[in-house]
């Protein structure tokens, strides 16, 4: 069974940081790409930045330059630094994990982490 533990969200006010952690176990996640999504109220879960095994890293627009993702393969962790946050960075923060053999998609979801920011 593939777990998820999440950590690192909570409140900060406009400008602050924060650093998400996401630990998986029940699966090597080595050759998986990993990646971090969120949810805001009223609104599609969007994917805010995922990396590869290789380690070749993807952003969405609106974060570029504020955030940035890594992983530790040897923790079966994925990280998501969190700079410069505004408002419209709140939202429920996911961790992802996936990996595409022969065809078949195998994708996990953690059960989510509460970012809000506010002053």
């Amino acid at each position: 069974q593939v777990q998820f533990v999440e950590s690192g969200g909570g409140l900060v006010q406009p400008g602050g940081s924060l650093r998400l952690t996401c630990v998986v176990s029940g699966r090597d996640t080595t050759a998986d790409t990993m990646g971090w999504y969120r949810q805001a109220p009223g609104k599609q879960r969007e994917m805010v930045a995922r990396i590869t095994t290789d380690g070749t890293t993807t952003y969405a627009d609106s974060v570029m330059g504020r955030v940035t993702i890594s992983r530790d393969n040897a923790k079966n962790t994925v990280y998501l630094q969190m700079n410069s946050l505004n408002p419209e960075d709140t939202a429920v923060y996911y961790c992802n994990t996936r990996r595409l053999i022969f065809g078949q998609l195998f994708e996990y979801w953690g059960q989510g982490t509460q970012v809000t920011v506010s002053s």
